[in-house]
């Protein structure tokens, strides 16, 4: 497009602002009045009714227009922050074993791009995984010895050996793999799937964000806010933020000497002020925080309830494990998210950390598998006998995999491995995909795809679709562009994974 018409096109959107603005001002605040009728009619006096959908997500009519019927109706993502080691987990190379300390080859490199961290190394010696791998599934599916539970349900789950990323840093990677783009200010993936499908209870949040505590902290990596938020999307779908410890949510409780009814008083003036605000401006984000206030209002009533696993029968611990009844682990979390889309809540981002093994593989990968691996299972097999894993889909990964060679020194009982974005593993479950899947080949050294690979926006276009999505079709108006999150690159559904 020539400069003149993007000048042109975006002072024709500025006349549009202004004319909605004036068309509130002017028109007797029609939209905002009639869009709060919708939140005043639900509680005549300030009181609100329950929510249709609370205990019964299914009675909530969906007004989603999606562009096919959807496959999943949740979506459950487990993010390893740091990069798990592919090649210590899912992408067996035993031919390693005869490169133990030589150098990785320039013909295997090729001249691909290190971090910081490695490229000022004089050799990158190999160190092959010291871990026993076994095959399992229909298709013969390989499985660390570090993940038992993980193999028992190769047949549930699609498994991508070939993932790629650009990104070789923390930060921008995984702001790439929840945005869509390593830059910051973009909607993330739970805000995306809120704004394109929608509420099923009106009680709790549509996007739900859960930070669990690993068991081993050697080298825990920040985790920003930015990471859950709705971007350019109207604020109302950025992700709510639940606490491990102390109160859930903050403030979710009324101040001492404050009851419920000066609560209600309270906000019912909060809400006269911000719909004066709306009708003098017309901003939609005024219109957002009467609806948050009015969620946190319910919220005081569901989350109480929805946090406390005491009603949780003792089988339920013993598939999750003991460390279920502690807050703020990831069985915890696992076990939350599953009592979440149980609600009606439609995207749970569970975040898992301390997956950055530069160093000492042998002492921290152990602990960290013993963390996520039997509560994913129990997850998937939770979803089955609550009826719920053909219409919630669980993803599993990291930003992206760790290098077949070693940081620093090596020997055959530790090491440790840097940043690698060319080749990682991730998988998905439930919610349309085709379980027993084994997509995509890496070279004997675990550096680069030999077959079939696939980049982030592919795996993006997917999830897509399993919600009901085309992606290229899939879009919000901003700045003057129809945005979307797959970009304006090319992106593939990948057939192969869908039921």
């Amino acid at each position: 497009m020539k400069l003149s018409n993007i000048g042109q096109e975006l002072t024709r959107e500025r006349g549009l602002n202004l004319t909605r603005r004036m068309f509130f001002q002017k028109g007797s605040n029609a939209m905002g009045w009639a869009a709060l009728a919708g939140l005043m009619a639900e509680n005549a006096n300030g009181a609100d009714k329950p929510a249709a959908g609370n205990g019964d997500p299914a009675a909530l009519a969906e007004q989603a227009m999606t562009h096919f019927a959807p496959k999943a109706k949740h979506v459950i993502y487990l993010h390893m922050v740091g990069g798990p080691p592919q090649m210590d987990l899912f992408d067996y190379k035993p031919k390693m074993a005869e490169w133990y300390d030589k150098d990785l080859p320039e013909s295997i490199r090729r001249g691909q791009r290190l971090t910081t961290m490695t490229s000022g190394q004089a050799r990158f010696p190999i160190a092959p995984s010291r871990y026993k791998f076994t095959q399992n599934g229909p298709n013969g599916m390989w499985f660390s010895e570090l993940l038992p539970y993980k193999a028992k349900m190769a047949g549930d789950c699609a498994y991508i050996r070939s993932m790629n990323t650009e990104a070789i840093n923390h930060e921008p990677a995984i702001t790439f793999i929840q945005t869509g783009n390593q830059l910051t200010g973009r909607p993330c993936l739970g805000a995306w799937s809120s704004y394109g499908l929608g509420s099923l209870n009106k009680n709790l949040p549509t996007f739900v964000v859960m930070v669990a505590k690993p068991t081993n902290t050697e080298q825990v990596q920040a985790i920003s806010g930015r990471l859950w938020q709705s971007g350019y999307l109207p604020g109302e779908h950025a992700g709510v933020s639940f606490r491990s410890a102390g109160d859930p949510i903050l403030y979710i409780n009324n101040p001492p000497g404050v009851d419920s009814a000066t609560r209600r008083k309270t906000l019912d003036g909060i809400k006269r002020l911000n719909e004066m605000t709306l009708g003098d401006l017309g901003d939609p984000e005024t219109l957002t925080r009467i609806q948050q206030y009015e969620m946190a209002y319910r919220m005081q009533t569901s989350v109480p309830e929805l946090t406390d696993i005491n009603s949780e029968p003792e089988s339920t611990f013993k598939l999750y494990g003991e460390a279920a009844k502690k807050p703020g682990s990831f069985a915890n979390t696992a076990l939350m998210a599953r009592r979440l889309v149980e609600r009606g809540v439609r995207f749970v981002q569970v975040y898992h950390n301390n997956w950055d093994t530069h160093a000492n593989v042998a002492g921290r990968l152990p602990d960290q598998c013993r963390d996520v691996d039997q509560p994913c299972y129990a997850l998937i097999q939770d979803l089955k006998r609550k009826g719920m894993f053909e219409n919630t889909l669980v993803i599993w990964g990291g930003e992206f995999g760790r290098t077949i060679y070693s940081q620093g020194g090596v020997s055959k009982t530790n090491y440790g491995r840097d940043h690698h974005p060319r080749c990682f593993t991730m998988w998905m479950a439930g919610g349309g995909i085709k379980g027993g899947v084994v997509h995509g080949e890496t070279d004997d050294f675990s550096y680069n795809i030999v077959k079939d690979p696939v980049h982030l926006r592919d795996f993006h276009a997917t999830m897509l679709k399993l919600l009901g999505f085309d992606h290229e079709r899939f879009s919000y108006r901003y700045q003057g562009l129809d945005q979307r999150l797959t970009g304006v690159e090319k992106a593939n559904v990948i057939k192969q994974l869908l039921a």
